[in-house]
C-alpha cells in the first residue's frame, strides 16, 4: 500500500459548532447590564439559541454561498417588458429569513427591544454582513414613518413583523415587509440638499409622482423605500412602494447593480424614477428632519456591524493562535503575539461595550428619557466615526495573525477585510460624522451635557481617564480652527467615552490596559504595542471564543 506523502499537522481546526453569543463574554455582560432582570432569562435563552445557529456549519456555509453567488439583475423579460427584479442565491434568503424571525426588525415592538436586537445584530453579522443592510433599513424606517401617524399605523405592523415574506406583491397582502432608503444622487453624495429628483403633487392628498434618479439604492428587492425629492415646498421625504395597491408595479427602474469591493451578497443599485407614485412623509420642505431619525438608527447599526466584524476577527485570531505552534510553543503563549492579541481584544471590547450602550440609550429614550435622547445626539456620530474607522486596521491585523492562511479566502478573513471599510462610508463618511458632532456641540448644549454626565460616572476611578477628560474640556473650549481639528476632537470624545464605560464595567485588567494605551499616551501606531507590564494574558483569555 502506498504511503501518504505527508500528514497534516499544526493546523487550527475550523471555528465552528459553537455558541457565538455565550462565548462572547463582553456581549453577555452588556446584555445582563442593560436589560431588566425580569427579561434576562428569556433573552439569554433566545440569544444563545441564535448564537448556536450562527456558530453552526450550516449558517457559515450560507454566508460563503451568499458571497460566492452575488445577486443578478433582470431588467426585462424575454419579450422586452420591464422586470426590474434582482435574483438572490437561496442562501441569502435563508440568512435574511433567520434575521427577521430573530426580531432584528422588531425592536420597536418588544420590551428591551433595542438591546436584544443589538445583541442579535452583533451575533448574526458575524455569519455574513451583506444581508444586514435591509434588516437595518427596515428597522430604521419606523421612527421616520412615525412623523405621519396614519402611515405609521398602516406600515409599522408590517415592518416589525417577525415573518420573512419573500417576493414582490402589494404590501397589504404580505405578512411582513422590508424597506430601503434612497438619498444619494450623482451630483451630491452626502450633500442631499443638492438633490434634483422632483416631486409633482397629484390630486389625491399627500400623493406625488417622482422624476429623477438615485445613485446608491441598496437592497432594491425591498417592498418600499424612503426617498428624498424636491417638492414645491422644498426637499421632502416620500414613501415609494415597489408594488401598488392594485398589484401593478410602481415605476422603479433598476439601471444596474454596483460592482463593489465587498458587501458582495447585497445588491446596491442605481434606480430611475419616471412618474413614480409616492406618498409624502412629514411636511413639505422637512425632508431631512423627517428622514434623519432613520439615518441615526442606521448609523447605530454601522457601529454594531463594525463591532461584529471586529469580534469575529479577534475570535478567529485568538482561536488560530491557541492551536498553532511556532518556534517551540503555542503562538498564544508568545509574549509578542499575546501583546497583539490583547490589543485587538481591547479594541473589540471597547467597540462592543459602546455599541450596546447606544442600544440601551435607545430603549431608555423610547421610555421617555430626554437625557438619553440628548446623549444619543452626540454619542451616535461620535461612535459611528471612531468605531467604524478602527475596524479596518483591526481586521487587517487579525488577518495577519493567521499568516498566509489568513490571506486565503477559505479562512474567511479576506471577506471580513473587504467588508470592514463599508460602515465608515455608509450613512455619511468620516468627515460627515465629524461635522455632525461639531453641529451638535454648537447648537445643542444639552447633548454635550448628557455625554459629560455619562463620562463623569467614572471620574476619580482612573487618573489617566481623569486627565483625558480634563484635556478634552480644554480642547472643547478652544474654537480656533475647530473644523480642521474636528477629527481629532471626535477621536478624543470617543476614547474618553469608551474609557469611561470600560472603567465602570470591564474587568480591572481590561480597563487598565485601555487607559494605559488609549488615554495614557503609552501606545504605538500599530497594534501590539501595549505596555508589557500589563496583565495581557487575562485580556486575551477573555476574548477566547471557545474554552
Amino acid at each position: 500500500m502506498a504511503a501518504s506523502t505527508h500528514e497534516v499537522t499544526n493546523q487550527a481546526p475550523p471555528l465552528v459548532g459553537y455558541d457565538v453569543f455565550a462565548s462572547d463574554r463582553v456581549l453577555v455582560e452588556a446584555v445582563d447590564r442593560h436589560l431588566a432582570p425580569g427579561l434576562l432569562d428569556e433573552v439569554r435563552e433566545e440569544l444563545s439559541l441564535f448564537g448556536r445557529t450562527a456558530g453552526s456549519e450550516q449558517a457559515q456555509e450560507w454566508g460563503v454561498l451568499a458571497n460566492e453567488n452575488p445577486p443578478k439583475l433582470h431588467t426585462h423579460d424575454r419579450y422586452g417588458n420591464r422586470l426590474d427584479e434582482v435574483e438572490f442565491h437561496p442562501a441569502w434568503h435563508r440568512l435574511l429569513g433567520k434575521g427577521v424571525s430573530a426580531g432584528m426588525t422588531a425592536a420597536w415592538a418588544r420590551p428591551g427591544g433595542h438591546v436584544r436586537r443589538a445583541a442579535s445584530f452583533v451575533i448574526w453579522t458575524q455569519v455574513e454582513a451583506g444581508h444586514g443592510c435591509p434588516l437595518s433599513m427596515t428597522h430604521a424606517a419606523v421612527p421616520a414613518l412615525r412623523t405621519d401617524p396614519a402611515l405609521a399605523a398602516e406600515w409599522e405592523p408590517r415592518l416589525t413583523s417577525m415573518i420573512y415574506d419573500q417576493g414582490l406583491r402589494p404590501a397589504a397582502q404580505k405578512a411582513g415587509v422590508l424597506f430601503g432608503m434612497g438619498m444619494t444622487e450623482k451630483q451630491g453624495g452626502s450633500d442631499v440638499r443638492t438633490n434634483t429628483t422632483s416631486a409633482r403633487e397629484l390630486a389625491e392628498d399627500g400623493t406625488y409622482e417622482l422624476t429623477g434618479h438615485k445613485w446608491f439604492c441598496s437592497a432594491p428587492m425591498s417592498d418600499g423605500f424612503l426617498v428624498l425629492a424636491q417638492a414645491p415646498g422644498g426637499l421632502t421625504c416620500f414613501l415609494v412602494p415597489r408594488v401598488l395597491e392594485d398589484g401593478t408595479r410602481n415605476v422603479f427602474r433598476i439601471q444596474r447593480l454596483k460592482d463593489k469591493l465587498g458587501n458582495r451578497s447585497n445588491a446596491s443599485s442605481e434606480v430611475e424614477f419616471d412618474g413614480t407614485w409616492a406618498r409624502r412623509v412629514g411636511d413639505e420642505g422637512r425632508g431631512v428632519p423627517t428622514i434623519i431619525e432613520m439615518v441615526a438608527a442606521t448609523r447605530v447599526d454601522c457601529v454594531l456591524g463594525s463591532a461584529s466584524l471586529m469580534r469575529q476577527a479577534v475570535a478567529q485570531a485568538v482561536h488560530h493562535c491557541t492551536y498553532r505552534e511556532a518556534f517551540g510553543g503555542k503562538l498564544i503563549d508568545k509574549p509578542l503575539m499575546r501583546n497583539v492579541l490583547a490589543d485587538l481584544a481591547l479594541e473589540s471590547e471597547a467597540a462592543t461595550t459602546l455599541a450596546l450602550r447606544l442600544a440601551a440609550a435607545y430603549d431608555n429614550a423610547a421610555d421617555g428619557s430626554a437625557e438619553e435622547r440628548a446623549f444619543l445626539r452626540l454619542a451616535v456620530p461620535t461612535a459611528k466615526y471612531w468605531v467604524t474607522k478602527r475596524c479596518t486596521p483591526m481586521v487587517a491585523e487579525a488577518l495577519e495573525c493567521l499568516g498566509g492562511n489568513g490571506y486565503v479566502e477559505e479562512s474567511g478573513m479576506p471577506r471580513l477585510l473587504r467588508e470592514s471599510p463599508l460602515n465608515s462610508i455608509w450613512e455619511g463618511a468620516g468627515n460627515v460624522q465629524a461635522l455632525d458632532v461639531l453641529r451638535a456641540l454648537q447648537r445643542e448644549p444639552q447633548a454635550l451635557n448628557a455625554l459629560l454626565t455619562e463620562v463623569g460616572g467614572a471620574r476619580g476611578a482612573d487618573h489617566r481617564l481623569d486627565g483625558a477628560i480634563k484635556n478634552l474640556l480644554t480642547e472643547l473650549a478652544d474654537l480656533d480652527g475647530i473644523e480642521a481639528r474636528a477629527r481629532r476632537l471626535v477621536e478624543r470624545l470617543a476614547l474618553v467615552l469608551q474609557g469611561s464605560l470600560l472603567v465602570r464595567y470591564a474587568p480591572p485588567q481590561v480597563a487598565d490596559a485601555f487607559c494605559a494605551s488609549r488615554l495614557g499616551g503609552d501606545w504605538g501606531a500599530a497594534f501590539g504595542t501595549l505596555p508589557h507590564s500589563l496583565d495581557l494574558a487575562s485580556v486575551v483569555e477573555r476574548a477566547r471564543p471557545v474554552s
